[in-house]
């Protein structure tokens, strides 16, 4: 992973004494709330429903286990003993005191961490494949672009004040597990004709309170031209994106009123003149930044040994078989396994994670995965380079930590947002929402017999929990004062994205189990052979659900 060198510690600290003396200040009442308002967001302040909420850079999902136990300190020192994984990879604190933040940064700084861009009208944090390095159908390993974005974009001056926000995902997979399409700019690693591997560029996806579905603005360029056509872009929203609406400022809505054809063409124009200017990238920065994720001490195993020892051990305790079914993808050196662990246990806030949880989690990282652990956007986390002989003993730990719900890629492993809680934008909360449907299946035998399902729960529609893009997705909404849910189903974020639509009127909080329950007993009564939930309706349109689910009983 990317270690700081002099420089980039030097500015960090600095950062952390500017906002030390801004919040002096503003506490003193010497700075306005307004004036204050920009100086909070850009180290990662929000003032929420009943505290502020911290969020902490993670990049492209990666960390070390002392940023670990960093982060578990933290949670229990300045806020209730528990933090948050958002769809982002980022870390949040959901109840810092305002005078204490500074010194939360200043920890931070300690282990090469910070809150920079992870809010503001900025490039925020790229995201990226979870099994980034790892995985078998992968192109080749995205995070050294992530990293060269991340160099680049951080503290750029010309794209400090966007119109809006703006998001950076990266896929290199045959399976997109980025959500590339839905993303600001979404880049895909690509081998053209020759053979030669570029990137795909999309642009103008996003989702939020008009959801889109990302446009390709070149099929194929070059890797050394990747930073100037990302800033040829940049230039052309900074300059035409609508600033005079905070809700019609995302690229999406620029893109769709100039239409792609007219946007690629501004992006063409804007890119000659920079096309191999100074930050054309050089083989020598590519490989710097490459050095970075250079392969683990991997130790050589038989392949077909060291799967028939971990079929013996399966076979011998169901349970854990079950689990290595679930939560273990193949890795693409032998003899190893990446590891997911739930944050979705019955109960629970989905992605939330306790201070205990994380220093256990550093301690298994150190004794099993390099001392590497990494965030997921569907907040959960990856122990990405687990021996399989070691995936017994790793299990039995987390088992007793409640880390070792066997449901990824399931229902109730689901996305979801903090919601009314603790946000001050939501409509409506999302987490009772979310545990009520844990509760109503947690038969994991049943959810297994429903097949991959996505479930992700929104409290409003800035859509941070992606309900536009689960294949069933929840959205909380205001009917005068009180707190409905609106449902649409069919959506996706692999590389055949669409959005859902929705399913028709909304729901109140306590009839939404009831609703969940019809909407799964409709695809149970309607799928073809080894059909997906998605397969299902896909074939069959949303008519069949939308009868069932609103006919009066008799």
């Amino acid at each position: 992973m990317y270690v700081y060198d002099q420089y980039d510690q030097r500015i960090i600290d600095e950062r952390v004494a500017q906002f030390r003396d801004q919040t002096r200040r503003y506490l003193d009442g010497k700075i306005s709330d307004e004036q204050f308002l920009p100086l909070r967001l850009q180290n990662g302040l929000y003032i929420q429903r009943l505290a502020p909420m911290m969020r902490i850079a993670v990049p492209y999902g990666l960390l070390n286990s002392r940023q670990l136990r960093k982060l578990a300190h933290i949670t229990r020192h300045y806020d209730k003993g528990y933090a948050h994984v958002s769809t982002r990879q980022n870390i949040q604190l959901n109840w810092p005191l305002l005078e204490e933040v500074p010194d939360i940064l200043a920890e931070l700084a300690e282990v090469q961490m910070h809150a920079v861009q992870t809010s503001g009208n900025c490039i925020r944090n790229t995201t990226t494949d979870q099994f980034a390095g790892v995985a078998r159908d992968e192109l080749e390993d995205p995070r050294p672009w992530c990293e060269i974005i991340r160099q680049w974009s951080t503290f750029h001056p010309e794209f400090a004040f966007l119109p809006r926000k703006f998001k950076i995902a990266v896929c290199a997979t045959e399976q997109d597990r980025a959500a590339i399409h839905a993303h600001d700019i979404g880049l895909e690693l690509v081998a053209n004709a020759d053979g030669e591997v570029g990137f795909k560029v999309l642009a103008g996806g996003g989702l939020g309170r008009t959801p889109v579905i990302g446009s390709v603005v070149s099929e194929w360029i070059e890797k050394k031209h990747l930073l100037t056509f990302l800033e040829a872009i940049l230039r052309v929203y900074n300059q035409h994106g609508r600033r005079d609406n905070k809700f019609k400022a995302r690229i999406k809505i620029l893109v769709k009123a100039m239409g792609i054809e007219a946007f690629r063409e501004a992006v063409a124009k804007e890119w000659a003149p920079i096309k191999d200017g100074p930050s054309t990238l050089t083989e020598e920065e590519i490989s710097r930044a490459s050095s970075f994720f250079t392969d683990p001490d991997y130790e050589q195993f038989d392949e077909a040994a060291a799967a028939a020892a971990l079929a013996g051990q399966a076979a011998a305790d169901p349970i854990f078989g079950n689990w290595v079914k679930r939560n273990t993808v193949s890795h693409r050196v032998p003899g190893y396994q990446a590891v997911t662990i739930s944050l979705k246990m019955t109960g629970h806030a989905p992605g939330d994670i306790t201070d205990r949880q994380l220093e256990l989690l550093a301690e298994l990282a150190d004794q099993f995965s390099f001392g590497e652990i990494r965030t997921t956007h569907q907040q959960n986390m990856v122990l990405a380079d687990v021996r399989q002989q070691d995936l017994y003993a790793l299990w039995q730990r987390l088992q007793s930590a409640g880390l070792a719900t066997p449901n990824i890629g399931y229902l109730t492993d689901m996305i979801c947002c903090p919601g009314g809680d603790y946000c001050s934008l939501a409509n409506a909360k999302s987490i009772p929402v979310a545990e009520a449907i844990q509760a109503r299946f947690d038969d994991l035998d049943y959810v297994y017999d429903l097949g991959p399902l996505e479930l992700n729960i929104s409290g409003c529609m800035n859509a941070c929990g992606h309900h536009h893009i689960g294949h069933i997705g929840i959205l909380g909404v205001d009917k005068k004062g009180e707190e409905f849910y609106q449902v649409s189903l069919g959506g996706s974020q692999a590389k055949d994205a669409s959005l859902g639509k929705i399913l028709g009127p909304s729901f109140k909080q306590e009839d939404m189990p009831e609703v969940m329950e019809k909407i799964i007993n409709t695809y149970v009564d309607l799928r073809g052979e080894e059909e997906t939930f998605l397969d299902t309706y896909r074939r069959v349109g949303i008519d069949p659900f939308k009868e069932r689910v609103y006919a009066k009983a008799d």
